[in-house]
């Protein structure tokens, strides 16, 4: 495809144009990425998740003034709340980061969640991917918020930061169990307000109760809109890379078969909704059953797997290129 090659050669206009055709899930997008997956694998992905209000987009955009400053390029992927109507995102990331417009060394792309659970969408990781063979040195994954389901940022950064601010006291405690599986960094946020002393202690505490084997999870305090911290929370970020504990190496190569997981799921998922709701006379029956209300989505998928002809009317369907 002549856009991979253009892209691979510097072309911002062709990286555009990729990320906007693997994003729409387009019918070549499958096609692209097996074109530039081999380019990847050189970038060192950093994600940013915290509640709402957190200063996430700031603390990404201090970072990208950081890294510009010294010498890297950047790529950064805002993931903002789909429209339920429209699907689009809210693009906010475009009024919060415009300093960095005019800069050929960063990139900046919003996307949508489209519904997706964890904070980030299938379309994020394969913009990650774009990005990386486009040869950024640092991608920056800012992800929609933190909660129990918000732990796909970890499948796809290398280094994770959970955000606060000195009044997420209440937050730290409901979602104490999901951040220590999150957090490489946490980072408390306007810490010029009140109280940031006492959320700074009620991580440290936390992070007393976590085996992260070589890695003890810092906490840094920032503001990141006056860039106080940031190089602080910089060089952790770097010490997080050169990190070679056996349990995050495990963690990197426990991430290709998740996404391969993911991928077959999502060709099934696709395959068996053209399935049930195109002309595939093998499951017609089955089709007439659900929308009847017949027979449970239970007894169905029982039914098509133990029927020959359902059984590989489905899988060529998966299968097919």
């Amino acid at each position: 495809m002549d856009l991979v090659k253009q892209m691979l050669e510097g072309d911002e206009r062709a990286l555009a144009r990729l990320i906007t055709l693997v994003e729409s899930r387009s019918e070549n997008s499958e096609k692209i990425m097996c074109q530039v997956y081999s380019f990847s694998g050189n970038a060192h992905i950093i994600g940013i998740t915290g509640p709402p209000g957190a200063g996430k987009s700031t603390i990404a955009d201090a970072l990208t003034q950081y890294y510009r400053q010294n010498g890297f390029t950047v790529g950064v992927v805002a993931v903002d709340p789909s429209s339920p109507f429209s699907g689009g995102a809210l693009l906010g990331d475009r009024v919060r980061m415009q300093r960095h417009a005019t800069d050929s060394g960063v990139f900046i792309r919003s996307l949508g969640t489209r519904g997706a659970h964890g904070g980030i969408s299938r379309a994020t990781k394969d913009v990650v991917t774009l990005l990386d063979a486009f040869g950024r040195d640092k991608i920056i994954v800012e992800t929609v918020g933190v909660g129990q389901t918000e732990l796909d940022i970890m499948k796809l950064a290398h280094s994770t930061i959970v955000v606060f601010t000195p009044e997420s006291g209440d937050t730290i405690q409901t979602l104490k169990a999901g951040l220590t599986e999150i957090a490489n960094i946490f980072v408390v946020n306007k810490a010029d307000r009140e109280g940031a002393d006492k959320t700074v202690l009620e991580l440290e505490n936390l992070v007393l109760l976590v085996d992260k084997k070589d890695w003890e999870i810092p906490v840094i305090s920032t503001v990141a809109r006056e860039g106080k911290g940031i190089e602080e929370l910089a060089q952790k970020i770097e010490e997080h890379r050169k990190l070679k504990d056996p349990y995050v190496l495990e963690i990197r190569k426990q991430r290709v078969l998740d996404e391969f997981i993911e991928l077959f799921s999502e060709r099934a998922r696709t395959a068996v909704a053209k399935a049930l709701k195109g002309n595939v006379a093998a499951l017609d029956k089955f089709r007439k059953d659900l929308a009847e209300g017949k027979k449970s989505p239970y007894q169905v998928l029982y039914e098509i797997l133990s029927d020959p002809m359902a059984r590989e009317a489905l899988f060529e369907l998966i299968l097919k290129p």
